[in-house]
């Protein structure tokens, strides 16, 4: 099989994990894969992805190999394979915009941001690269918020020619405007904004779900997230989570008998807290009433290394994009996007879009 090539815009915790993932499976048999969806997709295994081009503005990452790039500061994850081979890729210098926080700057602790002073590329030269590097697929892994930076990545995708996997919650995918422009050139996008393998949103709309099918009536129901990451750190800024909070708000609504009223539900992050690190922690709460109208209320705590939560996903999406490249497919491929992703362009159950991507990988749904 040939490789899948792909690049990359922000090189932090997401790809870091996803990196150290495929170079963790590509020497380990099926029966050690242990936290794959997907063994074998279309005929690739994990360790079938290559980065071939890498775009991050944090000084401290621009001009390494993204072999050592995705180990230096201000990244934060858990360290599961150290032993990363070159990859002969440098991370290139990416268009600034509004794809960081004014605040992160001078933060005081470790997961400050150093803007790099190499001088900004112009959209000619995104576009020139991605062309010149043979690129197939481009990752968006750009900070919440980064509103102007994720369409200008998604532009560059379209003038050369590459697949988009939209993993932040910016929408593109989700919005038919530009969900027709990947349609009329034949280019396939998955998104937008990744739920994590077992991460707080899934879970939350798995429960949404017992509650429905069990006839338990919810009423009210929160998800409070802390963190420790350059993530949560951003996420400081409150303006930058308007899309973050309607992404996770409807991902878990999609799966209610009825919408529930704003003032009874609340999901969204909550607070940086420094020594977390990449550590996720998801408070859940939902009140609701059984059988004769008596009230009930369930409480959850999930602590999960929220990057390499995410790889888990991202190591399949990519793959599911390489079988519509080579069958031809372009536009939004709305199942592996319900099945992947928080917000895509039609929310299914997890029940269907789990039916409807296996039978996409398989070759009898045609998206």
């Amino acid at each position: 099989m040939s490789k899948i090539k792909i690049a990359v815009a922000g090189v932090g915790n997401c790809f870091s994990s996803l990196w150290q993932g495929i170079n963790y499976y590509k020497d380990k048999t099926p029966e050690e894969a242990i936290g794959l969806m997907h063994w074998e997709i279309g005929g690739y295994k994990p360790g079938d992805i290559e980065v071939v081009a890498a775009f991050d503005i944090d000084k401290r990452k621009v001009g390494k190999d993204v072999s050592e790039a995705i180990f230096s500061p201000p990244n934060c994850t858990t360290i599961f394979c150290k032993d990363i081979p070159k990859t002969g890729v440098k991370v290139q210098m990416g268009k600034v915009l509004d794809g960081f926080s004014e605040h992160m700057k001078n933060y005081p602790d470790e997961r400050t941001f150093v803007l790099s002073d190499e001088p900004e590329p112009s959209k000619e030269d995104i576009i020139k690269s991605l062309k010149e590097s043979g690129a197939e697929i481009l990752l968006n892994y750009l900070p919440v918020g980064s509103e102007e930076a994720v369409r200008f990545y998604a532009d560059c995708a379209l003038e050369a020619g590459v697949a988009y996997i939209n993993n932040m919650p910016v929408f593109i995918a989700s919005d038919p405007k530009w969900a027709g422009k990947f349609e009329a050139k034949n280019i396939p996008i998955i998104g937008d904004d990744i739920k994590s393998q077992l991460g707080a949103t899934i879970t939350h709309r798995t429960l949404a779900n017992l509650f429905k099918r069990r006839g338990v009536k919810l009423e009210r129901t929160y998800q409070l997230n802390t963190g420790g990451n350059t993530d949560f750190l951003n996420m400081l800024n409150r303006h930058r989570l308007k899309s973050k909070k309607l992404s996770k708000t409807e991902a878990v609504q999609a799966v209610l008998p009825q919408p529930l009223s704003p003032e009874n539900i609340h999901i969204g992050p909550s607070d940086y807290v420094p020594w977390q690190k990449d550590n996720k922690i998801a408070f859940i709460r939902m009140e609701g009433k059984l059988f004769g109208d008596v009230p009930m209320n369930l409480e959850l705590r999930l602590s999960v290394e929220d990057s390499p939560n995410s790889a888990g996903v991202a190591i399949d999406s990519i793959r599911c994009c390489k079988i519509a490249l080579e069958r031809g497919i372009g536009g939004v491929l709305t199942s592996p996007s319900a099945y992947f992703m928080k917000h895509p362009p039609i929310q299914m159950t997890d029940d269907q879009a789990y039916k409807n991507t296996e039978e996409f990988i398989k070759g009898n749904l045609e998206r």
